[in-house]
């Protein structure tokens, strides 16, 4: 057995597993959650324009049943009864294509609860949503060319409001598929779940390249019972998530060839949503995490983001352009509305929601073993008494990835909640950073994780009938 694979069960083993500061933790969250309904209900019900009739969630009030939910009942018992257990022992191939696998089941299932049309196929053809566009894009390099003039509103041929939202990257994706003969909403729909569900096989990848193989096992079946699968299942963001996270775990998993590819999607990520500058942090965690090659890696990566962004500045879209006439176009609709008072705290209720109650312990047990790996012990076990770094260096890159892409992506949270450009509808928005926050779930105690696993699949099921939510 490879030391790395030692250190980190003795680690488990001397792991605590007394759970008070969980539950405290889990409290706290309990309470943001109440208090953001509360107050979203009195503040609806005072005409405050929240526009978000659910809030913290954009969504509406509809407790209902369909044909899908037993099959979304029965996906979570399998994956909480003998998948955690295969997860373990299972070779990596098998286990990747078995968690993507898992993942699209269950995410279809409960898109498929509020049934065909209404949770599947309608959801990505409305007037607000890209396809919408695409019957008028005639000429893909005049409409790259003349993009940003159509971002503002209220003019004859302005945008819809989530392609003028975003880059031109995100609609030329349904583009795309159009001309490939694979136009209409089940196809779209379709694509946003097969892409989504791949973070099951890209930040297990990940941490698997960056020594963390025991903590991407782990992992795993909290990104394959994502509640956030709610919003994967159809929205554009479920799209946008995967191809961010394949383009992060490209940048560990192999060499400066694969860098660039890494560096080549992420590029692309920057033209599906103006947000995923953000994404910058958690790529130089995980490339500062890398044990070799980094530099390299860097200057790859940068290579590109590079040849990105000139090219669709070269067809005429100047991202910093975009984004100028974007926060005017924000401001043109609901945002202008929305209190930030409330949604700057009121977001968090929803990213809870979104990543389900175990975000808050997973994150606290990190930052613990983080607090732990880095105060240093004497050979007696007495404390050094000053912050260093003591532990071999197998160890600190195997705890390494499951607290720094945590804290990486909580940054990114923060950052973007604090910009006031994310005022509701986070609990899709932020997907892309979520998945990797979910990586600190790897510190949780053996013995706990089943039953957290089994709130975040209740999480799921509650919100997915007690809600009709809106992509």
């Amino acid at each position: 057995m490879r030391p790395a694979t030692l250190a980190a069960r003795r680690d488990a083993a001397r792991q605590p597993t007394h759970d008070r500061g969980d539950l405290v933790v889990l409290g706290v969250e309990a309470a943001l959650l109440l208090a953001a309904v509360t107050v979203g209900a009195v503040l609806n019900h005072r005409g405050v324009g929240l526009h978000a009739d659910a809030a913290p969630l954009y969504a509406t009030w509809q407790p209902h049943v369909g044909w899908a939910t037993p099959v979304a009942v029965l996906v979570a018992a399998a994956v909480l009864g003998p998948g955690t257990r295969w997860a373990r022992t299972a070779r990596w191939g098998p286990l990747l294509a078995a968690g993507w696998l898992a993942a699209t089941a269950w995410t279809l299932a409960l898109a498929l609860v509020d049934g065909w049309s209404a949770g599947f196929t309608r959801r990505l053809t409305v007037q607000a949503e890209y396809l919408h566009e695409v019957p008028r894009v005639t000429d893909v390099p005049r409409m790259l060319a003349g993009f940003a003039d159509r971002i503002l509103d209220f003019q004859p041929d302005s945008w819809s409001t989530h392609t003028a939202g975003h880059p031109p990257g995100a609609l030329l994706v349904f583009v795309g598929l159009d001309r490939v003969g694979l136009g209409g909403g089940t196809a779209a729909a379709l694509a946003c779940v097969l892409v989504g569900a791949t973070v099951t096989v890209s930040v297990p990848a990940a941490l698997r390249a960056l020594g963390a193989a025991d903590a991407a096992r782990t992992v795993l079946p909290f990104l394959v019972l994502l509640p956030g699968a709610v919003w994967v299942g159809a929205s554009a963001d479920g799209l946008f998530t995967g191809v961010v996270a394949a383009g992060l775990a490209l940048l560990v998993v192999r060499g400066p060839a694969v860098a660039l590819a890494g560096g080549l999607l992420l590029g692309c990520a920057l033209y599906l949503s103006y947000g995923f500058v953000l994404v910058g942090p958690l790529a130089l965690a995980a490339l500062a995490l890398r044990p070799t090659g980094r530099a390299r890696a860097l200057l790859a990566a940068a290579v590109g983001v590079g040849t990105v962004t000139v090219a669709f500045t070269l067809a005429g879209f100047a991202w910093w352009e975009g984004y100028d006439r974007v926060v005017q176009r924000y401001y043109q609709g609901w945002a202008a509305d929305r209190p930030y008072a409330y949604w700057i705290w009121a977001n968090l209720a929803a990213l809870l929601l979104s990543a389900g109650p175990v975000l808050g312990p997973a994150v606290r047990r990190a930052l613990l073993a983080a607090r732990a790996a880095r105060w240093g012990a004497t050979a007696d076990g007495a404390r050094a008494g000053r912050w260093r770094w003591s532990l071999p260096a197998d160890r600190v890159r195997a705890l390494g990835p499951t607290v720094t892409l945590p804290a990486a992506a909580v940054l990114a949270v923060v950052a973007a909640d604090l910009s006031g450009m994310s005022k509701a509808e986070v609990e899709r928005i932020w997907l892309p950073f979520v998945v990797w926050a979910l990586v600190a779930t790897a510190h949780l105690p053996g013995p706990h994780r089943r039953w957290w696993l089994a709130g975040q699949a209740a999480t799921a099921l509650a919100v997915n009938h007690l809600l009709f939510t809106v992509s």
